[in-house]
């Protein structure tokens, strides 16, 4: 739908002639991702065009942009690194506020452990600059391209290091939040005029109401700034990286230890994960390089740090009767931890624990993972996330299905079961047959341990069709598993996208705590009452129930 003049004048007069569009080969560009094939009625990718782009460059623009939206009736949605389709406007009446001018660290603290960040100022870039002063900041699982202020105020973020650094959620302090209706609100500590340091108060926390478990996705408003803890990092200031493109690897400083380990049963596994919870030892610790498929994984990632293959090779490196050893020794029961120690002594202890442990559980350090290159790489891997798209190399596109955050015990009772669903769908010839195990996820999502997840992924080809149907059957039956289950969904979506108002009605309705939906829009409500912010990615049961 085209924008009325008027209203595009009036947009224009705030952000400037060169930050605002309408142009179809603009708009375009906001209405791809690469999962998007899964959920439009074509499967082509591409969903609504927004009616407009703008790009605000600080909280005053947003603002008046928003009141603008008010005023026009006119809807928006926040655009900052745009991971997921849940960034993209949700039709053609929506314009999509994107926010990659205002980039900015505003300012670390090191005696109080935070700093302050705009919406575009990406994990990697922040990373950077408090390792500096001897810190760390959490990266969620999609990796250092991705806004730290997105995922912790307004979406999931768990990682490879949330059993040390914590979930996205649990750093999140004061926050600036432009609301719906324009009002600008200072969360916490900063609403008192004391500063960035706390989250909550006076009174109920607006934490809760305007993120709550996984956040509203911009349903509820624009943050456009926030403050994040941060943690004691022992590392270098400035990592030394190496190698060439694309495995970069860096050097692994004295105090830190770097460990593919392997037992012989999920029950095992879980057990592992208890011991180490109890112990408090470990920086950073995933099941990651399990993520391209329990056949394919050994011979990906022998292949990818040999500067002179290509993934062309693939198949030539899984033929090779040490990888398909390699690739048994790891298969189901293996994951990375990463040691730190924060004073003289300390990763020795925690090396001695981990030994203490794998004994216990007939576990043990796989060797080949401990060969320097290899060491160099998995450390840089983890420690800064730059390789995420990885995910997606084997046939272009991947979906993730299950990832339900419970305990250890219950998560690899799902894990098996997860990896023969995926090994049948791919028995049909539609999916990568990479094998049925390609489930990943951190060994904890809160920090200090508590409860875990493991997203199962499927890998398919984007353009062909019968590959994207059978990527779409697998979520289905991942759905109706988790279901006969009892586990709740999982991440491999609701199946909701073409339901009629309807249809969602009645699917929400069904849910096993259908009150849930209904109290977030009398949230909605409260704080939207015009309905400015587009409500993609915040189901409710609204006024039809009444």
């Amino acid at each position: 739908m085209a924008l009325a003049k008027k209203a595009y004048t009036a947009l224009e007069e705030i952000v400037g002639a060169e930050n605002i569009s309408d142009e179809p080969v603009i708009l375009d560009s906001y209405s791809w991702m690469w999962e998007n094939e899964l959920l439009t009625h074509d499967r082509s990718g591409f969903s609504a065009r927004p009616a407009a782009v703008v790009l605000p460059g600080n909280a005053e623009e947003v603002q008046s942009v928003v009141r603008a939206c008010n005023r026009f009736h006119i809807q928006f949605k926040p655009f900052s690194t745009g991971w997921v389709t849940l960034a993209l406007a949700s039709s053609d009446k929506v314009i999509s506020l994107d926010l990659r001018r205002m980039d900015r660290i505003l300012e670390i603290d090191t005696k109080n452990m935070f700093v302050v960040v705009e919406p575009y100022a990406i994990a990697a870039q922040v990373q950077a600059e408090v390792m500096k002063l001897g810190l760390n900041i959490h990266l969620e699982g999609a990796g250092a391209n991705c806004s730290p202020l997105a995922s912790a105020t307004s979406l999931t973020g768990s990682g490879p290091d949330s059993l040390y650094l914590g979930r996205s959620n649990e750093v999140l302090l004061a926050t600036e939040w432009v609301t719906p209706e324009g009002e600008l609100i200072r969360t916490g500590s900063l609403g008192s005029g004391l500063g960035w340091f706390c989250s909550e108060g006076p009174g109920p926390s607006l934490r809760g109401l305007f993120r709550g478990k996984t956040g509203a996705a911009g349903s509820l408003g624009v943050f456009t700034k926030c403050a994040l803890k941060l943690s004691p990092w022992p590392g270098p200031t400035v990592m030394t990286v190496e190698g060439t493109i694309p495995a970069y690897n860096s050097l692994v400083p004295d105090n830190f230890r770097v460990y593919t380990i392997v037992f012989p049963s999920w029950k095992a596994c879980a057990d592992a994960y208890y011991k180490i919870y109890d112990a408090e030892i470990g920086y950073i610790c995933h099941r990651q390089f399990s993520m391209l498929g329990e056949d394919l994984s050994t011979a990906f990632w022998k292949m990818y740090i040999d500067p002179t293959k290509s993934l062309d090779d693939l198949e030539e490196y899984y033929q090779k009767p040490e990888v398909k050893k390699l690739a048994e020794e790891m298969r189901h029961y293996s994951f990375q931890i990463i040691l730190a120690g924060m004073i003289p002594g300390e990763v020795e202890y925690q090396d001695k624990a981990l030994n203490h442990i794998l004994a216990s559980l007939d576990g043990h350090k796989v060797r080949e993972m401990e060969e320097l290159e290899m060491e160099k790489f998995t450390f840089l891997y983890f420690v800064k996330l730059p390789s995420k798209h990885l995910n997606n190399v084997l046939g272009g596109g991947r979906q993730g299905a299950f990832a339900q955050r419970w305990s250890p015990d219950l998560v690899m009772e799902y894990g098996p079961m997860a990896a023969k669903l995926l090994q049948k769908h791919q028995a049909n010839g539609g999916l990568v047959k990479s094998g049925g195990d390609s489930l990943m996820g951190p060994m904890s999502d809160i920090g200090g341990g508590g409860i875990c997840a493991l997203e199962q992924f499927c890998h398919y080809a984007r353009a062909d069709m019968k590959s994207v149907e059978s990527a779409r059957e697998f979520c289905s039956d991942a759905r109706q598993l988790a279901g006969k289950l009892g586990i709740g969904r999982g991440n491999e979506g609701d199946g909701t996208e073409g339901l009629t108002q309807e249809q969602l009605k009645e699917r929400l309705a069904r849910a096993p705590q259908p009150d849930k939906f209904y109290w977030q829009w009398r949230i909605k409500q409260i704080v939207d009452p015009n309905d400015t912010a587009d409500s993609k990615g915040y189901p409710t049961l609204d006024k039809l129930l009444e």
